[in-house]
């Protein structure tokens, strides 16, 4: 943000006017009797009947410059000079003639006139140039926060302009507090100090609650006791000391009420330089609040603006915040919804074939209980990646998924995935195309395993028993890339993208090979998992029906096998 001109006015001290008032005295007094003795000296008068008019640029100069009071004091001078020195009789205020006093009172008259108006369109173009200022500030202040994403920034943003615009009432720097959810004051954002290396006092910290509960600025005092018209009793007690800059405060603290109609949204916490006189009193601001000045007037227009922004940032904040639970309870309710089903139902299926075995007054053969035991055996494999996607998810999520590479035959794992899957493989075609000449790979022996296992599970679940599975990989470059491919329905093309969501299902129900609905998580997980490696997943519909998952890792410094 840029540097803005500093628009409030230094509080004057009583000895600055007498100083000004003297100095246009002598301006304007000598201005005019230099003007008087060029024309003595010269002889001008009377053979130029209109001299007198020269005095008009020493009145337009004062009355542009210098203001009303100089402007008007040179024409009374020139007036006076005029007629003593050059009407004659000379060295006398008396004028014999009465064209004489026609022309001086006119010449006066049209001097003071002539004044007026130049003080008085110095003064618009003043206004109108502080009018400018003002918008142009407000204008950059909107701009800054508008451009900033994230809630501190702006809040940042707003301190330093706040320091920017009030640098001329002393103020060095300046500090945002809010409350948070349990109504503490909180410092947000600060100008130029870290936020986490502010502590407030226990003093401080109850000026400033008392500020927000009563809206009212506040001056922090340390040898003097503060007026009991605007604060409460224990604050007349108050020694205040600051931690924050581990000095004392002295008179060096405003606690400003950042008030939104009648409600008190924060406080700014402003240090002002070489002590308060220079900044108004609090007495001073609540008087011009009601009919304020042109600087005073600015600064309520100003902090208005700023609790807007600040009010803004806040709900903001609160929206993100709101929205972040929406999500979370979003997912929490797909996760319980899919996770229970996925859960009870191979809970079910184990106990039922346990209890049919448990059964005493049955006495089963031994094909019988072979096949209690695969039921058994395949729910609880089930199961088991069910619990590895979810912990797999909780990883990934929270960004503690660090793949352990080591060298291993790619054409070996997949063999072992095809061997584990064998019972839901069970009268399905599956066909592999590995080439002999496929590289050993560095990668994480089981998250790779969990990746072909999801997609194969996918491809059963997808298909109709008779349909094939095709499995290849092969080398390209310096990665490898490995598919599953399938015969299904396969999916819209609209949802290619949104397959690898979590929780995202493209059919609901039963799937054409009769499986019960998935989680939706196996191809996050999968992608997750394939990302952390730095490789890439993507799936692509198939000429003449189904879907095939690519899956591309990189090869590492590994060589062939065989």
């Amino acid at each position: 943000m840029r540097t803005v001109e500093h628009l409030l006015p230094i509080e004057p001290s009583k000895r600055r006017p007498r100083l000004q008032y003297l100095l246009d005295s002598v301006l304007a007094s000598v201005g005019s009797l230099l003007v008087t003795g060029i024309i003595y000296v010269f002889g001008l008068y009377p053979r130029i009947p209109n001299i007198s008019i020269i005095y008009l640029l020493i009145v337009l100069l004062l009355a542009s410059t210098r203001g009303r009071y100089a402007a008007i004091l040179a024409s009374i001078v020139a007036f006076l000079s005029f007629d003593y020195f050059l009407v004659p009789p000379l060295y006398v205020f008396t004028i014999s003639r009465v064209e004489e006093w026609v022309a001086l009172f006119v010449f006066l008259v049209t001097a003071i006139l002539t004044s007026q108006l130049a003080v008085t369109l110095r003064e618009h173009a003043q206004e109108a140039s502080r009018r400018e200022r003002e918008t142009r500030v407000l204008y950059d202040l909107l701009s800054v926060t508008n451009r900033e994403a994230e809630t501190e920034s702006q809040l940042h943003a707003i301190a330093l302009a706040v320091v920017d615009v009030l640098s001329s009432w002393g103020v060095h720097d300046c500090a945002i507090l809010q409350p948070d959810a349990s109504g503490t004051l909180q410092v947000q954002a600060s100008a130029y100090q870290p936020v986490e290396k502010i502590t407030l006092s226990s003093d401080e910290k109850a000026i400033a609650a008392w500020v927000m509960t009563h809206g009212r600025t506040m001056g922090l005092y340390d040898d003097a006791t503060l007026a009991t018209s605007t604060s409460p009793r224990f604050v007349q007690r108050v020694i205040v000391k600051s931690t924050a800059a581990g000095r004392a405060v002295g008179r060096s603290l405003r606690l400003v009420p950042l008030k939104l109609g009648e409600r008190v949204v924060g406080v700014l916490r402003l240090r002002v330089l070489d002590g308060p006189q220079r900044f108004p009193s609090e007495e001073r601001l609540e008087e011009e609040q009601k009919r304020p000045d042109a600087a005073t007037s600015f600064f309520w227009t100003f902090l208005g603006q700023v609790t807007a922004l600040v009010e803004r940032a806040r709900l903001r904040q609160e929206n993100l915040r709101i929205a972040v639970l929406q999500s979370t309870d979003a997912l929490r309710a797909a996760l319980l919804s899919s996770v229970s089903h996925d859960l009870r139902t191979p809970l079910t299926s184990i106990k039922a074939a346990a209890s049919s075995l448990l059964q005493e007054d049955v006495h089963w053969d031994e094909e019988a209980q072979r096949s209690f035991a695969r039921v058994i055996e395949r729910e609880a494999d089930r199961l088991n990646r069910l619990v590895s996607n979810l912990l797999d998810m909780s990883r990934i999520e929270e960004g503690a998924l660090k793949p352990e590479k080591e060298e291993y035959s790619l054409t070996a794992l997949i063999h072992d995935v095809l061997s584990r899957l064998e019972p839901l493989l069970e009268g399905r075609d599956v066909r592999t195309y590995l080439p002999n000449d496929l590289l050993l790979v560095e990668l994480d022996y089981l998250m790779i395993d969990q990746v072909l296992t999801n997609l194969l599970e996918n491809a059963i679940r997808y298909t109709p028993r008779e349909s094939p599975i095709e499995l290849s990989a092969h080398l390209d470059g310096d990665q490898v890339i490995m598919s599953v491919a399938d015969r299904g329905p396969g999916i819209p093309p609209t949802d290619l993208e949104r397959v690898f969501d979590k929780f995202y299902r493209v059919l609901q129900g039963k799937h054409p090979a009769g499986y019960p609905m998935g989680s939706g998580l196996g191809l996050t997980v999968s992608k997750g998992l394939v990302e952390a490696h730095g490789g890439r997943i993507w799936a692509e519909l198939r000429d003449g029906g189904g879907l095939t998952v690519y899956v591309t890792l990189p090869v590492g410094k590994c060589g062939r096998s065989g």
